[in-house]
């Protein structure tokens, strides 16, 4: 560990994570709170790796793009929120530009845009943290809350509504952990998902006795055993394709229904978006979605007139995907792992293929079933750009060539960004 805490460094460019990158007499320095261009003082953080960590306690030399954050950047989403929204995206396209070069060895031809999305009110879902009966978010790297309301990243009416059901739950609140959240676009639905602390068990009988469906809540649920378990209301929200997508870009009787506990984008402004480009590379008749969640992209490609087999391996959000996938005969579902569906899919089968896995990226069995697959088109969708590159370069060397790559910004003030890369063969 270096001797003296506090350096003055420049800061060179932003790495994944939300730091960026500097160096001091050759050795690299990761900063919060800096951006690329300033000259700053920093003190240094505890480590006992090779790399340096440090934060900004002195900005020196100030970027024109440097504002004043709406709360304090160690809250969590909050990481960027000292950086105009513009500079933002131009950073968030480097760090997807940076993993394409350094991980998958290919250096992209053009700076990769990333679509707007407004700062405040953009959470279709999420889970805040509950401790001594208040909900809020972890700051960076402790388990200490914070103000989600003064994020901005939840609706007012999101927030009062969170707190209005700890406040009907009385002395049941102090067994709580966090709360899942799950609310349509257009905000006239809304279902909490209550999830039991350590060592603590809801009684769904317990909670069913609490007037708990207060304005803006139209359902509650829990885990009990692992199933889920609907305490009072409805367990579910939907939305329309209407709603979520607009007026004319798919049939009326399209839509979405989804419990809180399953996965589905998070920006209620930019998932219709996704749906829209998605849809515009995976013109195929035959499809196979792969890591489907509740079916976001099969019902859309269905509702197209397409023939999509969706594979999902979670059990909520499975159950929701059998309830979406319903009314389209041309959606077929399996609920099993996606390694498991690969295994016994033929070669030739498909047209199409969309990729949307977890952050830890396709599985290296996974991908090397998807290239003897052997679609024309793999459609991938990444809220990772470092597992996204990997899995590129997979793909590439398999044979596959990268066609275009467009990028969503999916999570303002936040180093994280929704990636859509295109491979063809």
């Amino acid at each position: 560990m270096v001797a003296m805490r506090e350096l003055t460094l420049m800061i060179e460019r932003p790495v994944a994570g939300g730091r960026m990158l500097a160096r001091h007499d050759g050795q690299v320095v990761l900063v919060a709170g800096g951006i690329p261009g300033e000259r700053v003082r920093v003190r240094l953080e505890p480590s006992s790796r090779k790399v340096l960590f440090a934060t900004v306690v002195d900005v020196l030399e100030a970027s024109p793009d440097r504002r004043e954050p709406i709360c304090d950047p160690a809250c969590g989403g909050m990481a960027y929120a000292f950086i105009a929204p513009e500079r933002q995206r131009v950073l968030k396209g480097e760090i997807v530009a940076d993993a394409f070069r350094r991980l998958a060895r290919m250096p992209l031809d053009t700076p990769v845009e990333v679509a707007a999305s407004p700062e405040h009110g953009f959470r279709l879902r999420g889970r805040l943290h509950v401790r001594d009966g208040r909900a809020g978010l972890f700051l960076e790297r402790s388990h200490r809350l914070c103000d989600a309301r003064a994020t901005g990243q939840f609706s007012d009416g999101t927030m009062t509504a969170v707190e209005a059901v700890l406040e009907q739950m009385g002395e049941l609140r102090e067994q709580l952990a966090s709360v899942l959240v799950a609310e349509n676009v257009m905000a006239t639905a809304r279902v909490l998902h209550l999830e039991a602390g350590e060592g603590q068990r809801l009684r769904a009988d317990a909670l069913g006795m609490r007037p708990l469906l207060v304005d803006g809540v139209t359902g509650i649920t829990t885990e009990v055993y692992g199933r889920m378990v609907v305490v009072a209301g409805v367990g579910r929200v939907t939305d329309t394709a209407a709603e979520l997508c607009g007026e004319g870009v798919l049939p009326a009787d399209a839509a979405w229904t989804r419990s809180a506990a399953s996965f589905f984008q998070g920006n209620r402004f930019l998932t219709g978006r996704l749906v829209e480009r998605v849809l515009a590379h995976a013109e195929g008749r035959r499809v196979l979605d792969l890591y489907a969640g509740v079916g976001l992209f099969s019902v859309a490609l269905a509702a197209r007139g397409a023939e999509v087999v969706a594979v999902e391996g979670d059990a909520t959000s499975a159950a929701d995907l059998a309830v979406n996938a319903g009314r389209w005969p041309t959606l077929a579902t399996q609920q099993q792992t996606v390694e498991a569906a690969l295994l016994i899919a033929l070669p030739g089968t498909f047209d199409v293929v969309v990729v949307d896995p977890p952050r830890t990226g396709a599985s290296p069995e996974a991908m090397a079933r998807l290239v003897d697959l052997g679609a024309p088109r793999v459609v991938y969708v990444s809220c990772d750009p470092a597992t996204l590159a990997r899995d590129a370069g997979r793909l590439v060397n398999a044979g596959y060539r990268l066609s275009r790559i467009e990028a969503f910004d999916m999570f303002p003030n936040t180093p994280h960004v929704e990636t859509l890369a295109i491979f063809d063969r």
